[in-house]
């Protein structure tokens, strides 16, 4: 049998991290860069608050638990019985994103047999709000693992200017030159 006449290997599945689900709802054109191993959000300013934030308000919490490289949880707590995902956000100005990853979250466990409830946390705001999956929520997440898929194998989106984009670490990668919409 000659290697022309083998079976292909077969690809395993794409993983999906509760990163890319947030870039997906964020912007697409950042989406495919990281995924593409670009990343440029370690030296951001606004990561590097967002990291000081988390480490500041929330010392006594167990935090960045992380379950089978894929996803990463804030941190976890387990009240009357009912495990809780904490996520810490800065603001509410991604808050659709950051809802998306946080069902990711949910689903993620819940296909693995593992019941949760979120919390998303918001410290500079005085907030939290509840989040939980329904049937709905896990068929757009399905999409929106699909919608991945399809973004991370095609070519690189065309970046178009977004109301995010002047405190995106990525601005100058997809605008320098004068390239963009």
């Amino acid at each position: 049998m000659q290697t022309n006449d083998l079976p292909p290997t077969p690809t395993p599945a794409m993983k999906i991290t509760g990163v890319k689900i947030n870039y997906l709802h964020i912007c697409h054109t950042k989406l495919w860069l990281f995924s593409h191993n670009i990343t440029l959000e370690h030296e951001h300013d606004n990561v590097s608050i967002g990291k000081m934030l988390h480490e500041d308000r929330y010392s006594k919490n167990k935090k960045d638990i992380t379950i089978d490289n894929t996803i990463s949880i804030d941190f976890v707590k387990r009240r009357n019985g009912v495990l809780e995902l904490h996520e810490i956000k800065k603001t509410k100005t991604m808050e659709d994103a950051h809802l998306h990853q946080m069902y990711y979250y949910l689903y993620y466990l819940k296909q693995r047999g593992v019941d949760a409830q979120g919390i998303m946390n918001y410290p500079l705001l005085n907030q939290t709000k509840e989040v939980l999956l329904t049937q709905d929520d896990e068929i757009n997440i399905e999409n929106d693992m699909h919608r991945i898929e399809e973004i991370v194998t095609g070519r690189m989106p065309h970046p178009k200017r977004i109301k995010i984009c002047p405190k995106c670490a990525y601005l100058e990668f997809c605008f320098c030159g004068g390239g963009g919409d």
